[in-house]
């Protein structure tokens, strides 16, 4: 190609040359005249720069175990009210970047992992679990607390109150009235980790009737179910006010509420029994009066049935956080 472009060009000029044999004009001119070699870019120092001696002697003041942990402004500033100057806040964030340091310097909380809380009851007064809930007051911002404690094994509901605030005092008075009432000391009161369930005054209330402490982990709501099922039932029913007019009015209605749960309620978790039965020891003979009455059925009218009916089994246990239940983490493959 560059053969045919010397002969061409001598007869026909750069232009017809170029045009003939495909050939850029610029490239032809650009081998004609070739840049000079670029010289090697040597990166310059500012006379202001610190020496190497002078960052080495910086990073090792900021690692220093005065200075580990606070940030290059914070460094500066404290150096300065010593009367020492070393170089500017943004030429410490550089030398902390170049020694890849600049991420956060304080140390950093670790929080190791809260016990699951497994809790078993297998009769009643073994076990309570308690929380607060709120409660609208007649106007906006004004809310009152509804303290339940219930016992897990019948969800019989054994104590419970109305206060314009939570309060750790009216917690530990609430717990003793209740035990006292009971007649029997628990074995364990669970609850989660609000300020009132973990105050001193319900700890060592607790302490002092040899009874155990338990409490949920951080945001983890499963682990109060009894509280939180027994919470929505109340709210959810028909009557329940969308504020309530005073506290008088609070206590007269959960008052009210809460005989009929105990009393008139059926829950599921125990046979379709009411709270005090299952408490009190009469739901076995509930249940062989359902019996009877389901035998009977079933004589008059077999072909209404798929097989002879029974009523609901009443559970021998309950649990908080079933170990059976829980899942375990999936076996590694390799």
């Amino acid at each position: 190609m560059d053969v045919a472009f010397t002969g061409v060009e001598a007869e026909l000029g750069i232009t017809a040359a170029c045009r003939l044999t495909g050939r850029s004009r610029a490239t032809h001119y650009r081998r004609l005249r070739p840049a000079p070699p670029g010289r090697a870019h040597v990166p310059q120092v500012q006379p202001s720069a610190l020496t190497a001696e002078e960052r080495s002697a910086v990073l090792e003041l900021m690692n220093s175990d005065e200075y580990a942990e606070l940030a290059p402004a914070q460094i500066w500033a404290r150096e300065l009210d010593a009367g020492r100057y070393h170089c500017s806040v943004s030429t410490m964030y550089r030398i902390l970047r170049e020694q890849d340091q600049s991420g956060e310097r304080r140390r950093q909380a670790t929080h190791p992992a809260r016990a699951v809380p497994e809790l078993v009851a297998t009769g009643p007064s073994q076990v309570f679990t308690w929380d607060i809930t709120k409660a609208a007051g007649p106007v906006k911002g004004i809310w009152y607390h509804a303290y339940v404690i219930i016992d897990i094994f019948s969800r019989y509901i054994v104590g419970h109150t109305v206060e314009r605030a939570e309060s750790a005092v009216r917690a530990e008075e609430l717990i003793r009235e209740t035990i006292t009432r009971n007649g029997i000391v628990p074995q364990t009161v669970h609850a989660d980790r609000g300020t009132s369930m973990t105050s001193k005054k319900v700890s060592q209330l607790l302490i002092d009737l040899g009874v155990t402490r338990s409490h949920s982990r951080p945001k983890v709501s499963n682990d109060n179910p009894y509280s939180e099922a027994q919470f929505k039932t109340t709210k959810y029913m028909s009557d329940y006010p969308e504020r309530f007019d005073s506290l008088a009015h609070a206590r007269e209605w959960f008052d009210a509420f809460i005989a009929y749960y105990n009393h008139e309620h059926r829950h599921s978790g125990i046979g379709w029994h009411t709270p005090a039965s299952v408490h009190f020891g009469t739901a076995e003979e509930v249940r062989d009066q359902r019996a009877v009455t389901l035998a009977e059925a079933y004589a008059r009218h077999p072909e209404r049935f798929g097989r002879r009916p029974r009523p609901p089994e009443i559970p021998q246990t309950a649990w908080i956080n079933d170990p059976a239940k829980r899942r375990e983490p999936a076996p590694q493959t390799s």
